[in-house]
């Protein structure tokens, strides 16, 4: 064993429906990827090919635990994604043999401070700390994929406090999940353990203390996590 001169940080996790955890090595996400989504916040999704930014696998949010409402900003976002699970990986993987290296899917939330992220862009910086800041990724029950089946199409949904504020369609997305994989394994090598949220459709918005945002995934247990 190696002789670690401090403690090593705990394995990052998310539940698994029907018992256990499936274990995290890294968070991808991918922007842009409903065509009404990209138009609302300004871009053609006719002309962009899919973009992928990361959040450290420690800033999960699991077990249907709160969101302490995040420092340095005044604009919290909220953002329905579906969340898949590798169970295998490689690299320039092809999108027909994406579909087996997945393990699993949950209802994901890539919340955003939104207020931080505009103003990284209009400075040409990058905007890391408005994605990756702590407990950004809530990821709900994982359920296998073995007992899903392939989640291509199905209701995508966001409610807080019970009003729908995102609703779509899976079959919506600009690149499905197969084609993310591939896309994303040309850049880096996909490894088991890895999560993706594969992109949020039209109409993200603030979220304040005290509401409750739920997001629903067809076939997939709903996603609650409450602000404070």
């Amino acid at each position: 064993m190696p002789d670690f001169v401090i403690p090593p940080a705990a394995v990052s996790s998310v539940p698994v429906a029907g018992g256990g955890r499936f274990p995290v090595r890294r968070i991808y996400c991918v922007g842009r990827n409903y065509a009404e989504h990209a138009r609302e916040m300004g871009h053609d999704p006719d002309r962009e090919p899919p973009f992928f930014f990361s959040k450290p696998a420690d800033t999960l949010l699991t077990d249907g635990a709160d969101l302490p409402y995040p420092p340095q900003t005044a604009d919290l976002h909220f953002e329905a994604e579906l969340v898949v699970a590798l169970g295998g990986g490689g690299a320039g993987i092809d999108p027909a043999d994406a579909p087996g290296l997945i393990w699993g899917y949950a209802a994901g939330n890539d919340f955003t401070r939104r207020d931080m992220q505009a103003a990284a862009k209009k400075a040409g910086r990058p905007w890391d700390l408005a994605k990756g800041f702590d407990l950004s990724a809530a990821c709900g029950l994982l359920h296998p994929a073995a007992k899903t089946g392939a989640l291509n199409s199905g209701r995508i949904a966001l409610t807080v406090d019970g009003a729908v504020r995102q609703e779509s369609d899976l079959s919506r997305m600009i690149w499905p999940v197969a084609d993310v994989i591939a896309h994303l394994s040309r850049s880096v090598r996909l490894e088991a353990g890895d999560l993706i949220f594969t992109g949020t459709p039209a109409g993200v918005g603030a979220v304040s203390r005290g509401q409750e945002v739920a997001v629903e995934i067809a076939g997939l247990t709903p996603l609650v996590t409450r602000v404070v």
